[in-house]
């Protein structure tokens, strides 16, 4: 009896045992199935997103008419710039001027000690004055000697000496005059004036100074600076733009007029300016041809050496088609925009034309209405889809704005 209760108990322990693995197979096939559905959720493919279209700023390509202007830098010099020398030996004793300052065509400028000079002027008066009495007595001579020679009072080799010494005493007479007047002239040039209204520079001699020794001493220089030369060099390229449009005129008068100058400062000089002489051959150094443009100065704002830039309206381009210059990119001289069509861009090289403030002509490659990329250009890239917006407009610069705060 005991032993079949022991029996029944070990049964009914297997029994459990049995359960109890049954159920371990269980949980580890089902921890088996969610590990491998884990693994395989891990393992898959992200489903792909499109990319978002790169944003850009177009403008539409803009058509007006547009003024063509010549650019020059030039220097500017005095309409008339005098050399005031010294024409004769001596000490100088007075300047008479304020350096730097005008001066009117006549006035005084400089004294040299002109005692010495009216030294030689009397001498040269006492010298034509013995020069006047030989020859009075030459005269004397021969009207004395013609009617005794008749009665054959006198030889004739007599009349003959007083003819010679009357002809040798005109000819003393004639260079004491010369002589007298050259004393005069040079003690003249003892006083210095100026030739004309303008300008004086610095003096480069003062009081004391000996001038005019072996040479025609430099004293100073007087420019007339109203009228006043802008001096430009035209390119033989601008030159032949130029007398190409109408061949007719070479070598008239220029008629050009209403020239903007502007300042080292940046400020536009108020008088305009018109074009003077044109030189005759292209300086071979430079490339250039010479051309003098005049302008008013009534109130001296110009001085001579003064550099600025002239512009000249040469003609009015009807119908331009202008972009951008940030629309514009250049590689190795070739220069291309950005044309978006629909929501596509395309690279297309175009033929600039000259610069309008902040917009470039472009003569070829564009059509009216199109529109170019302004802002965006260093992210985008030959036929990418983009989506475009109208390029907001620059704010207005505040009034008083300083430059540090402007950038």
């Amino acid at each position: 009896m005991a032993w079949l209760l022991l029996g029944d108990g070990m049964l009914s322990l297997c029994r459990k045992k049995d359960e109890a693995m049954r159920a371990d197979r269980g949980q580890t096939i089902i921890a088996a199935v969610v590990a491998a559905a884990a693994l395989n959720a891990a393992c898959a493919k992200p489903a792909a997103i499109a990319p978002q279209p790169t944003e850009v700023y177009v403008v539409n390509v803009l058509q007006k008419d547009v003024p063509e202007y010549l650019d020059l830098v030039g220097q500017t010099q005095g309409f008339q710039d005098v050399e005031i020398r010294a024409r004769v030996e001596g000490f100088l004793e007075t300047v008479n001027f304020r350096e730097g300052s005008f001066v009117r065509k006549g006035e005084l400028l400089y004294q040299i000690d002109p005692k010495p000079l009216e030294a030689a002027l009397a001498q040269a008066k006492a010298d034509l004055a013995t020069a006047r009495a030989r020859l009075e007595k030459a005269n004397n001579d021969v009207a004395r000697y013609t009617p005794l020679v008749a009665k054959q009072a006198v030889s004739q080799q007599e009349l003959d000496n007083a003819r010679a010494a009357q002809d040798a005493g005109r000819s003393q007479v004639e260079a004491g005059n010369a002589a007298v007047d050259k004393a005069t002239l040079d003690l003249g040039y003892t006083r210095v004036f100026s030739p004309i209204n303008g300008l004086v520079g610095i003096t480069q001699v003062k009081p004391g100074n000996l001038v005019g020794r072996g040479e025609s001493t430099l004293l100073t220089t007087v420019s007339q600076i109203d009228p006043i030369i802008f001096h430009v060099g035209v390119s033989e390229a601008d030159y032949l733009r130029v007398a190409k449009r109408d061949p007719s005129r070479a070598g008239a008068e220029p008629r050009a007029g209403g020239i903007q100058l502007t300042l080292a400062d940046g400020t536009v000089y108020p008088e305009m300016g018109r074009v003077g002489p044109v030189e005759r051959a292209v300086n071979a150094a430079t490339g250039t041809l010479g051309i003098q443009l005049l302008f008013s100065n009534p109130d001296s704002v110009l001085r001579p050496g003064q550099y600025g830039r002239a512009r000249i309206l040469l003609d009015t381009k009807a119908g331009a088609l202008l972009v951008p210059q940030r629309a514009v990119q250049e590689l190795q001289s070739l220069y291309s925009v950005a044309v978006v069509s629909g929501d596509k861009v395309a690279f297309r090289n175009v033929k600039v034309g000259p610069r309008v403030d902040t917009l470039w002509v472009i003569e070829e490659g564009l059509k009216p209405g199109e529109q170019v990329v302004a802002e965006g250009l260093q992210a985008i890239g030959d036929g990418m889809t983009v989506r475009a917006k109208p390029l907001p407009p620059s704010p207005p610069s505040r009034t008083g704005e300083s430059s540090a705060d402007a950038r």
